[in-house]
């Protein structure tokens, strides 16, 4: 019961990560979700701020770069 708890935990973690890494912030951020204050923080930010993936998209369309 313990393995399948630490492997749960884990898998959190490492899904955590992805979505920081993915939303362009550093994959780092999703050790924070380990903190218990910090992860509802964490939440927060990346459900109201402009993701940095985004800012970048728009910067391109506005340059008249060719999507790809």
């Amino acid at each position: 019961m313990v393995f399948v708890c630490l492997l749960f935990f884990a898998l959190t973690i490492v899904i955590w990560c992805k979505i920081f890494s993915k939303a362009g912030y550093s994959w780092a951020l999703g050790l924070l979700m380990l903190v218990p204050i910090a992860n509802l923080v964490m939440m927060l930010v990346l459900a109201f701020s402009d993701w940095p993936v985004h800012r970048e998209l728009r910067s391109l369309k506005q340059q008249g770069a060719p999507p790809g």
